[in-house]
């Protein structure tokens, strides 16, 4: 990232709380940014909120074309509604999960997989912010209850964060119980973002990637499939509870 020229690495490390060799391996690109470092670096040189600024304008810029779309629809959303049959969201996973999901690409390095995990916590910025969009969610109870081998650790922390998550006044968790069956929503997820003016947009998800839906017929389809999907769902509160039965189920008997 290159240092101030008139600070060794062990005086910058001082600076921002890092060890040098910690600073070392990020100057050389062999640990990759996060924004913990970064916000450090800002203060210690003075330069505002320069350097996570570039970070998230950089982690913008590599995702995926098709997914650009939907990034900037799900940023500048007055409300969102979210279908998930098999994972956890993107916007509510932990990182501990986000990256487990994502240790499954085995396309993926270590160093990409890291960088997508910042990238996606990064997305979960609006759900704290001053002025956050409203957000429903509806989830398959399956999404609660699969796990792995070493993994009911992560899931106990996940469920954990959904718990908190839907306890906010804007957040919506709803869940479909396994013993609704099949429905219209079974072909996938999808989701659909609102904007300020109104208007909708969607977003399909498939094994090759996405599609953001803007057409007038797209659109109006995705929304008869969340009517469909979030009358089956139970209602808020009970939902709350059967998450923390899920909880329950992954903790150490």
């Amino acid at each position: 990232m290159g240092m101030n020229a008139n600070l060794s690495q062990e005086e910058f490390g001082r600076m921002v709380h890092y060890s040098a060799s910690l600073v070392s391996a990020v100057d050389t690109g062999t640990r990759p940014l996060d924004r913990v470092f970064l916000a450090r670096a800002d203060e210690a040189l003075k330069s505002g909120d320069l350097l996570v600024t570039l970070l998230r304008i950089a982690e913008r810029d590599r995702e995926p074309s098709w997914f650009k779309p939907w990034l900037e629809a799900e940023r500048t959303a007055r409300q969102l509604r979210l279908y998930e049959t098999t994972l956890v969201p993107g916007l509510f996973q932990t990182e501990n999960y986000a990256r487990a999901v994502l240790r499954f690409n085995d396309t993926f390095s270590e160093a990409e997989v890291e960088r997508q995990v910042a990238a996606r916590l990064a997305r979960q910025d609006i759900l704290t912010r001053q002025d956050p969009p409203q957000v429903v969610v509806v989830l398959d109870e399956g999404v609660l209850s699969r796990t792995a081998e070493g993994l009911s650790g992560i899931m106990v922390e996940q469920v954990g964060r959904l718990i908190e998550l839907a306890e906010l006044p804007h957040v919506h968790i709803h869940l479909i119980p396994r013993v609704t069956g099949l429905r219209i929503g079974s072909s996938g997820p999808f989701a659909l973002a609102r904007s300020a003016d109104g208007g909708w947009v969607g977003h399909l998800e498939h094994q090759l990637g996405g599609a953001v839906v803007d057409d007038e017929d797209g659109v109006a389809a995705l929304l008869a499939r969340w009517e469909n999907v979030r009358t089956e769902a139970l209602p808020r509160r009970q939902s709350i509870d059967l998450t923390k039965e899920m909880q329950a189920h992954h903790e150490p008997q």
